[in-house]
């Protein structure tokens, strides 16, 4: 640090930007909630359906692969 020149930090500048109403663009945020309403349950219901048909899958490739063992087992016996 210096004696002579201490460092002096130059206060902040003012950066306003005035945010101004605007009616056409309210309404669509109103009309886009108002077809969003019912969304969540049904995004919540396509998703359990996606889980369930996830859930079968995987049941179906563990069965797959535990005969493929048991045939593996058997015929190297």
């Amino acid at each position: 640090m210096s004696v002579l020149f201490p460092k002096v930090n130059k206060p902040r500048e003012w950066d306003y930007r005035p945010i101004y109403y605007d009616k056409e663009k309210e309404a669509r945020k109103e009309k886009l909630a108002r077809l969003h309403r019912g969304s969540f349950r049904e995004e919540h219901e396509k998703n359990m359906s996606t889980q369930r048909a996830r859930n079968k899958s995987k049941l179906t490739f563990w069965i797959a692969l535990l005969f493929l063992a048991l045939v593996l087992y058997l015929f190297l016996r």
